[in-house]
C-alpha cells in the first residue's frame, strides 16, 4: 500500500523537534507536505517502509489496488485470557481521562486520546496561521475517507462524508428509485430511532417501512424470511442493538436480503471498532456510521459506504453542492460525482473530519480483531461478574452475539445510577431501564470488576 504525505504529517515531525522524515519511495508527498518541509527544515529521506515513523500510521490509502484491512495483518490476538495482544498500559497513557477515571461508556462516547486532541489543535493552528486553506482542508477530507475505508476494506472512491447519520440514511433513502413497483423497507425494531424516523419520514414518497420485532432482546435472522419478498426494495439493519449490545448475524442476514432482489444497508454505528467489518467479504451495498463511539472520534462527522457498482443507479434527492462533479464549477444544474462523492452533500464537516481520521487511525493500529479478541474477555468477565453479583443481564450471555456492551437492568430511573457511578469516577451511560457497561481496548479487567462493585452498592441504596 502507498502511504499518504501531508501537511499535519510535517507539522508534528516539527512539534517533535526531528529534522528529517523517512518515507517509502512509492509515498505520495502532497504539495502542502512539500512545501512545510521546505519552510520548516525539514527533509523527506527516501526509505524502506519498514521505516516509516508511527506517526504515518493514519495517512495511508489503499489506492486502487488489492487491500488487506488492518484486521487481516495489524493487531494480534490476545496472548493469554489475561493480557490484550498488544501494549494496554502503554495505550492507556494516551487517554489522559483514564489516569482519573474508569470509562467505560464507549458505546455512547469514547474519550479523548492524545491523536485526537492533537488533530483539533492542528486544524485550530492551521486555520489561526491560514486563515482560509481549502486546499489543506479538502485534502484533510480525503485522508479521512482513506482511513475508514482502510477500516472496512473498501476503496476512498467509496465513502462519503457527512455530519450524521441521520443524514446520511436521508440521503440513501432521497436516492432510491421510485419507479421499480418495489417499495417496502424491511428494517427492525432495534434500530436506533433516528434511522427509524427517516424510513417513517418517507412514507409521504410511497414508501412502506416494515418492523420486525424484537422477542426478548434479540432478533433472530429467520425473522427476515417473512418479510423479504418481490416488494422489498432495501433492507435497513443495524449491527448492533444499541439497547444491549446484540450483534445480528450479517453474515447470515445479508444473503437473505440479496435472494429477495433488495439492498442491504447496514448502521455500523453502534459497534464498529470494535470487531472488524469487512464490506466485500460481506457484500454489504451501503454502510453508515458516526464516530463518536467505539472510534474515537466526537459528534458531527459520519461516512457512507457504497458499493461502486450501484452508485451510478442512485441519485439522491438529499444533495448539495460537494456532491456534485466539480462543486467549485458553482452551477445550479446536477452533475453528480460519478463516485461516492455523489453522496456527500453541503460543505464537508472539517474539523471534526481532522478528529476522526485520528481516532479511526489508532483504532487501525490496534486491529479490530485484536479489540474484539481483548473486549470479549472482558464482555465475559462482566457477565460472570454481574451474575455472581445478582445482577439482572439484559444482554446476551452468548459472547459471539454481543459486542463490548453489556446492559445492566437497574430500573427506570436509570440516570440517576449513572449519576450516582459519575460521582464515584465511573463513566459509565444510561438508555432506559438499564446501565450499559461498555469496555474499550484500554480497558482493564480489574476496571470491571471495579465498576460492578460500585453498582451493587448503588442499587443497595
Amino acid at each position: 500500500m502507498r502511504e499518504i504525505v501531508t501537511g499535519s504529517d510535517i507539522d508534528r515531525v516539527h512539534r517533535a523537534g526531528q529534522g528529517e522524515m523517512i518515507i517509502s519511495e512509492a509515498a505520495i508527498v502532497t504539495g502542502i507536505a512539500r512545501e512545510k518541509a521546505d519552510k520548516l527544515g525539514i527533509r523527506l529521506v527516501s526509505g524502506s517502509s519498514a521505516a516509516l515513523p508511527g506517526l504515518l500510521a493514519g495517512a495511508r490509502s489503499s489506492g486502487n489496488s488489492a487491500f488487506i484491512p488492518s484486521f487481516a495483518h495489524g493487531g494480534q490476538v490476545a496472548a493469554s485470557p489475561g493480557t490484550p495482544g498488544y501494549d494496554l498500559e502503554a495505550w492507556r497513557k494516551k487517554f489522559p481521562i483514564l489516569k482519573t477515571a474508569i470509562h467505560v461508556a464507549n458505546c455512547s462516547q469514547s474519550p479523548q486520546c492524545d491523536a485526537t486532541r492533537e488533530a483539533a489543535l492542528s486544524y485550530l493552528d492551521n486555520w489561526n496561521g491560514m486563515g482560509m486553506d481549502w486546499g489543506r482542508w479538502m485534502e484533510e477530507i480525503a485522508l479521512a475517507k482513506a482511513e475508514f475505508a482502510r477500516l472496512i476494506n473498501a476503496d476512498p472512491s467509496e465513502i462519503a462524508i457527512g455530519t450524521s447519520i441521520s443524514e446520511l440514511t436521508s440521503t440513501i433513502a432521497s436516492s432510491l428509485p421510485l419507479d421499480t413497483g418495489r417499495t417496502r423497507v424491511v428494517t427492525t425494531d432495534a434500530e436506533f430511532p433516528t434511522v427509524g424516523n427517516v424510513w417513517n419520514a418517507f412514507r409521504k414518497y410511497g414508501f412502506d417501512p416494515v418492523f420486525i420485532p424484537l422477542r426478548d432482546g434479540r432478533i433472530d435472522p429467520s425473522e427476515y424470511d417473512r418479510v423479504l419478498d418481490e416488494r422489498t426494495l432495501i433492507a435497513s439493519i443495524f449491527d448492533v442493538y444499541y439497547y444491549n449490545g446484540f450483534k445480528q448475524d450479517l453474515k447470515a442476514i445479508i444473503p437473505k436480503i440479496h435472494a429477495a432482489g433488495a439492498l442491504a444497508y447496514v448502521d455500523a454505528y453502534q459497534g464498529i471498532g470494535s470487531h472488524p467489518i469487512d464490506v466485500k467479504a460481506l457484500d454489504i451495498d451501503m454502510l453508515g456510521t458516526g464516530n463518536l463511539k467505539y472510534l474515537c472520534g466526537i459528534p458531527g462527522v459520519a461516512f457512507l459506504y457504497v458499493k461502486k457498482e450501484l452508485v451510478p443507479y442512485l441519485n439522491p434527492a438529499f444533495t448539495g453542492w460537494f456532491g456534485q462533479s466539480n462543486p467549485f464549477a458553482f452551477k445550479l444544474e446536477l452533475d453528480y460525482a460519478k463516485d461516492a462523492r455523489r453522496f456527500d452533500n453541503g460543505t464537508p464537516p472539517v474539523m471534526t473530519a481532522y478528529i476522526a481520521r485520528a481516532g479511526m487511525a489508532v483504532i487501525n493500529e490496534v486491529g479490530p480483531a485484536a479489540i474484539q479478541a481483548w473486549t470479549d474477555i472482558l464482555s465475559r468477565r462482566c457477565i460472570d461478574g454481574a451474575l455472581a453479583r445478582g445482577l439482572e443481564v439484559a444482554s446476551p450471555l452468548d459472547i459471539a452475539r454481543k459486542a463490548p456492551t453489556t446492559a445492566i437492568r437497574v430500573g427506570k430511573d436509570s440516570h440517576a445510577v449513572e449519576v450516582a457511578l459519575l460521582k464515584r469516577g465511573i463513566i459509565a451511560s444510561a438508555r432506559g431501564d438499564v446501565v450499559r457497561i461498555a469496555p474499550h481496548f484500554f480497558t482493564r479487567l480489574e476496571d470491571i470488576d471495579l465498576v460492578l462493585d460500585a453498582m451493587v452498592k448503588v442499587l443497595q441504596k
